[in-house]
């Protein structure tokens, strides 16, 4: 059955990412909801919507909505998320799913109060070298992951003016609070130093110990051009590697034997490197980053099933990691 679902939020990453890989599922849009005029009707006349409202109260006002999807601010997401639940709609809305970690564990009562779910846009979970290195790892060829290290950067040219890294970790660091988790196992404790030449311009070290016993670390910051690579992960186990270069490149190193001086060496593929990466010549439809993904298991949970989507639950967990990381960093 089609869910129908009003949409709050119109912006370049609602209109571009979002809902876009999101009407590629046998979802309609039944309304828009938007403060700004020309934005929404933009959107409508993309989408083919014709209920066009500036007031989330009306948005939820519309008669057979299955469920509200969102991508707004943080302190917008807590709002509208806990009025969308109390009228009984189940909900997806990007991350953050709040400014804090306590506007989490708001929704998370909310959606326990509601019976209804409340998912998430952790989208690197789906992103398709972290979702293949997951694979790899949950097959268990890899054996136990000792070690995670990476990086994760941006450029700090929206820094202009007062300098204010909430942005920073509200909507690039809590990617990898989520992710490590995912990749490895719970985490047990984080710890953090950073370096600061001018405001605006700052690179952390964030350091993890995994309940399963790992060790891993994480540089982020504000230092590096995004027209570079800007992204990698790379996963740790005896005599296995799994690394991932901005999340659409993977290579799967393995135990191969010494092959120089073997007159009859060749390529094996039970212990030789494997990579892997997606052919953008061909495939135009596809969508590597991971939102179509994401929503392809976000849609069926909307309507009551149980799928692997992030949930508020795993929200709340990266919200307080992120709190902890911000305390840490005194940033």
């Amino acid at each position: 059955m089609t869910m129908k679902i009003g949409w709050i939020g119109c912006g370049i990453h609602a209109t571009q990412m979002l809902l876009p890989q999101l009407v590629r599922h046998d979802v309609q849009l039944v309304g828009l909801c938007d403060i700004d005029g020309a934005r929404l009707k933009s959107a409508g006349r993309q989408f083919g919507v014709t209920n066009l409202v500036t007031d989330v109260e009306d948005l939820l006002r519309t008669p057979g909505l299955d469920a509200i999807g969102m991508a707004v601010g943080p302190d917008q997401h807590l709002a509208f998320g806990k009025a969308a639940l109390e009228r009984g709609l189940p909900v997806f809305m990007e991350k953050p799913p709040s400014g804090s970690a306590a506007g989490a564990r708001e929704l998370l009562a909310a959606s326990e109060k509601a019976k209804k779910p409340l998912l998430l846009g952790f989208m690197k979970r789906y992103s398709i070298g972290n979702r293949m290195a997951a694979n790899i790892v949950r097959s268990g060829r890899f054996g136990e992951v000792m070690g995670l290290t990476g990086y994760y950067m941006t450029a700090p040219g929206y820094f202009a003016g007062n300098v204010d890294y909430t942005g920073f970790f509200l909507h690039h660091c809590v990617h990898y609070m989520d992710l490590v988790s995912f990749l490895v196992s719970p985490v047990r404790t984080i710890s953090a130093r950073k370096v600061e030449k001018t405001p605006g311009r700052v690179l952390f070290h964030v350091g993890f110990e995994f309940e399963c016993g790992a060790i891993g670390n994480i540089a982020m910051g504000t230092i590096q051009s995004r027209g570079t690579p800007v992204e990698r992960i790379e996963l740790m186990s005896d005599h296995q590697r799994i690394e991932v270069d901005d999340v659409i490149e993977i290579k799967w190193h393995r135990n191969p034997p010494f092959k120089i001086d073997d007159l009859a060496a060749t390529l094996k593929d039970d212990s030789d490197t494997l990579t892997w990466k997606p052919n953008f010549t061909a495939a135009a439809n596809e969508d590597p980053k991971g939102y179509h993904s994401l929503l392809a298991d976000v849609v069926p949970a909307l309507a009551g099933a149980t799928t692997p989507a992030p949930s508020i639950a795993d929200g709340v967990i990266a919200m307080e990691r992120l709190e902890t990381l911000r305390r840490e960093l005194d940033l």
